[in-house]
């Protein structure tokens, strides 16, 4: 964070400054303001700017959430990365209905995302998985996900297990961890104001074209 940056977070008590919504044309898609978006959180010094909220849905109705970290993104859609046995992955496997949530608040700004989910392929998942520390690595493999731990060490001795398995060469993919992609239809743009008059700007996807809007605070 620059000492600007610092000041400004002590002037405004850590509420950030209110910045303007850009100009939109009939052709601005959500992408490009969630790319300008997310570039102006990075340049603010937020620690984990990628850091989001996930929420799935199980198949009896009860909703949960997490934060995991956005990996990628593009026109495609939104990638994170988990363990295909967790709880959020039988839930999305369950129903594939998902939301996010970016909230930057030294920005006062947030990021309201619903869509559907589906499974990047296997070589996505072994690309981003080998680019990972190798600790990490060693950790997929290791942890069984949302799973009750037996006893206090088992984790640990897990680990120790699978470090000595892989001490040599590549760590392999295993194929019970990878990505899911987000595919949006719905994107709202929150930025806050003053006295709660807040901007939000929503996109809706109407087939391959994307529709924009304005909603009342």
């Amino acid at each position: 964070m620059t000492l600007f940056e610092k000041l400004r977070c002590l002037l405004t008590f850590g509420q950030g400054v209110a910045l303007p919504l850009p100009e939109l044309s009939s052709n601005t898609t959500p992408n490009q303001l969630f790319e300008q978006w997310f570039d102006d959180a990075n340049k603010s010094g937020i620690l984990l700017p990628e850091a989001m909220s996930v929420s799935s849905c199980n198949s009896d109705g009860q909703p949960s959430s997490r934060m995991v970290l956005l990996k990628d993104y593009d026109e495609q859609g939104f990638v994170f990365f988990t363990n295909y046995a967790s709880r959020k992955s039988h839930e999305l496997a369950e129903n594939n209905k998902i939301a996010l949530l970016f909230h930057w608040n030294v920005l006062q700004r947030q990021i309201r995302i619903e869509g559907t989910v589906e499974k990047v392929s296997i070589q996505e998942s072994a690309d981003y998985f080998h680019s990972r520390d190798r600790g990490s690595q060693v950790g997929a493999w290791a942890s069984k996900q949302s799973q009750k731990l037996k006893y206090d060490d088992e984790l640990k001795e897990r680990m120790n297990h699978y470090q000595d398995k892989f001490s040599e060469g590549e760590v392999p993919h295993p194929e019970f961890w990878g990505g899911w992609r987000v595919k949006p239809h719905a994107i709202e743009f929150w930025q806050g104001r003053a006295n709660r008059l807040h901007d939000r700007l929503c996109f809706e996807k109407d087939g391959e074209t994307w529709l924009n809007h304005k909603l009342n605070p």
